[in-house]
């Protein structure tokens, strides 16, 4: 049976590698809280699904499960080609932009991001208190990015950034999942792709009721319908 090998016993420049894209995926959280142009939003969504490719076939190199390597090309077609390119294509259609609008004002938004990176390794530090270090930072930063990712979708006023938002949790939960636990299994992650891309193209079509009706991509149009 083949052994299950931790990140942390892995090369001392493995590591040291993880914990960059583990840093750069958060630089990348907190780039996509402070954006204003949804086109830009979704680059750098593309950007934080690359470093997760690369993380996932770093992994599958310095613990041998060679599964990962098809998830690493599973996540480099999704998050980096397909859905980019899919709601790249929206945008342009919707003429959608500039609408990355926010509820709360920059600074003080990256202010609460910061508070949240402090509370997701509070939060992390019990659960990953039996691995090693490198497991425990890495995990600690994957909860932030799921915490950041729910708080931009918060904050967006428009439709299409909360999308992104939600794909960005996920990338949070996949990033947990290849560097904490060595990835889940491949049927599983299938599941997951298939979910996420059919749940964008049923998003797209509702972008596109929404635009028709209103004009507009803003949610708080879907409130007013309701008071009335």
């Amino acid at each position: 049976m083949h052994a299950s090998i931790s990140v942390a016993a892995a090369l001392p420049l493995t590591v040291q590698l993880i914990d960059l894209f583990a840093a750069l995926l958060l630089l990348l959280a907190f780039a996509m809280l402070a954006q204003r142009r949804v086109m830009n939003l979704v680059n750098l969504f593309a950007a934080q699904g690359a470093l997760l490719a690369a993380s996932a076939a770093l992994v599958a190199y310095s613990t041998g499960h060679g599964e990962l390597y098809a998830s690493a090309a599973l996540t480099l077609l999704l998050k980096v080609l397909v859905l980019p390119y899919v709601l790249q294509g929206m945008i342009r259609r919707l003429h959608a932009e500039w609408d990355a609008e926010t509820l709360v004002n920059i600074p003080t938004l990256q202010i609460i991001g910061i508070v949240l990176v402090i509370f997701a390794f509070v939060l992390a530090q019990p659960i990953s208190g039996f691995a090693g270090a490198a497991t425990r930072s890495t995990l600690g930063i994957a909860v932030a990015l799921v915490l950041l990712a729910f708080l931009m979708m918060i904050v967006r006023r428009k439709a299409i950034a909360q999308v992104v938002g939600f794909l960005a949790m996920e990338n949070g939960l996949l990033f947990a999942a290849v560097t904490a636990t060595q990835g889940m299994p491949m049927v599983v992650e299938l599941g997951i792709a298939l979910d996420v891309l059919v749940g964008v193209f049923i998003l797209g079509v509702f972008f596109f009721q929404i635009r028709e009706q209103f004009d507009s991509l803003d949610l708080q149009h879907l409130e007013t319908m309701k008071d009335e």
